[in-house]
């Protein structure tokens, strides 16, 4: 029996009894001493350890191979506050002076915050959460060996909630993880999480991946995350979750909790999305995601027997975009996705993970069902075109959204906002402070339908409804599925 073999109860001694594992080290270096022993066939075997001596084996050589390759992150922010109102009251200023506290003054303070990181090239490249590093001031990396270095960011994802950052090692060749393939993880497989939780240092939790392709996980855009019962706590956020093989298989970013704490429910980030992003980061430009151009639901099981399927599988396409690869391929309404190069899609969400992990210019092989037949259609994935040009132009003049900035919206521009690629028309993308528009509580992400009841389709055409003179004002904006309506009358 195998080293793979023993380690399957591992997490009923260890995932949470992290106390015993000083006292397993020595077994270990036995196994591996006869591991060549064992006949390769039977050591990739997956079994229980049935012996004494197999459920003492320990983590630490695993660990003392990856956790050097696991920093801390610490970042710094400069916040503006406003003063607190109790300074306008009259009490306050009588005491402190008319000019103390007066609305406008803001005060400055540094909030400090920290994460943890993974080397994944000897050179000094990182990767981590988008949301460590998010508005940073200044980034500093501390090695495993306490060296502190400060980082630059190669590239930001907002919608991957993935970052790549960059440290200077003076042409030294520091300790990284490879990274291993997160579609071949299997749910009972053991794997441990290391990472610098509460700012304690850095600190190793073992357990078992408890539940693959969580989508309803509202961390990122791309919601498909490896779930994890390791123990990961604030501050692991970016660090690793490696396999038994000291390989990379994802980048620790959420828990579930109503405390703050870890309720043993954890999700990481699939290595094969970590790759793909670095991989567009290091290759320049923009963080451009590959496009497919559809629109797809679910098939619930209700669906599936009015679509012919035995049981529910897919995702149906309701609509393409008529500038997508996915119409040039052949690809039409109604068809039902069942996989993707070969990967079953469960959901609109594994869809849209999919295509994620792959690059602008790969070809992505679609498993169709169309009329009860099963066909391939092979799809050239582009980037997101800007057509509608985005012509963004900050509103003027007296009417109600003087303060925002406009911009028509493209599929590169839904793409960037995060928002859905079939949508055309208008989109509010800023809204200046104190302004008319913030006054009146428009928001970033409204799509401006009507100007006094009259459609609005591009931002030329809502520049010039805007600049007719009116003592009466009637906007209807597009927010979450619903229609609101605001009426000014000045």
């Amino acid at each position: 029996m195998g080293i793979r073999e023993v380690a399957k109860l591992m997490p009923r001694l260890v995932g949470t009894h992290l106390r015993y594992l000083p006292s397993l080290a020595a077994a270990l270096a036995v196994a591996l001493a006869v591991a060549p022993a064992v006949a390769p066939a039977v050591a990739q075997e997956k079994a229980v350890p049935d012996t004494r001596q197999e459920l003492q084996l320990s983590f630490a050589p695993l660990v003392k191979k990856t956790a050097p390759a696991v920093v801390n992150i610490y970042t710094r922010k400069v916040v503006h506050q406003q003063a607190s109102p109790l300074f306008n009251d009259p009490i306050f200023r009588r005491f402190f002076g008319e000019g103390f506290g007066m609305p406008g003054i803001t005060r400055d303070r540094i909030q400090n915050s920290l994460g943890s990181g993974v080397m994944v090239d000897p050179d000094g490249i990182i990767l981590t959460n988008h949301h460590v590093i998010e508005g940073a001031d200044q980034i500093t990396v501390a090695l495993s060996d306490r060296r502190e270095f400060e980082a630059s960011v190669v590239n930001s994802d907002e919608r991957t909630d993935l970052a790549v950052l960059k440290i200077d090692a003076r042409g030294e060749k520091l300790p990284y993880l490879q990274f291993g393939d997160s579609d071949g993880l299997e749910v009972g497989d053991l794997v441990l999480a290391i990472g610098d939780p509460f700012g304690v240092g850095q600190t190793v939790t073992s357990g078992i991946v408890s539940a693959l392709a969580r989508t309803k996980v509202g961390v990122s855009d791309f919601r498909y995350f490896i779930q994890t019962d390791a123990a990961i706590n604030p501050g692991n956020s970016g660090g690793a979750l490696i396999d038994m093989k000291g390989a990379l298989v994802g980048i620790n970013a959420a828990i579930y909790s109503r405390t703050g704490g870890s309720l043993g429910i954890g999700f990481a980030i699939p290595s094969n999305m970590a790759k793909a992003v670095l991989h567009a980061a290091l290759s320049g430009g923009t963080m451009a995601h590959p496009w497919l151009g559809v629109a797809a639901e679910t098939v619930t099981a209700k669906a599936a027997s009015a679509l012919g399927l035995e049981r529910p599988e897919g995702v149906v396409v309701n609509a393409i975009h008529p500038d997508s690869p996915a119409l040039v391929a052949g690809l039409r309404p109604g068809d039902i996705v069942l996989t993707a190069n070969g990967r079953e899609i469960d959901d609109a969400e594994a869809l849209n993970y999919r295509i994620g992990t792959l690059a602008i210019g790969d070809n992505v092989a679609l498993g169709v069902m169309r009329g009860g037949q099963r066909l391939s259609l092979n799809v050239n994935l582009v980037a997101a075109p800007e057509r509608p040009k985005r012509d963004a132009t900050r509103i003027a003049g007296a009417n109600p959204l003087t303060g925002a900035t406009a911009a028509n919206l493209s599929p590169a521009l839904a793409d960037e906002l995060g928002v859905d690629d079939m949508l055309t028309g208008v989109i509010v993308i800023e809204i200046a402070q104190n302004s008319p528009a913030a006054q009146f509580e428009f928001a970033p992400g409204d799509l401006v339908l009507k100007v006094n009841d009259t459609p609005v389709d591009s931002v030329a055409t809502l520049v010039s409804l805007l600049g007719q003179p009116s003592t009466d004002w009637r906007i209807a904006v597009g927010r979450g599925g619903r229609v609101l309506n605001l009426s000014v009358r000045q």
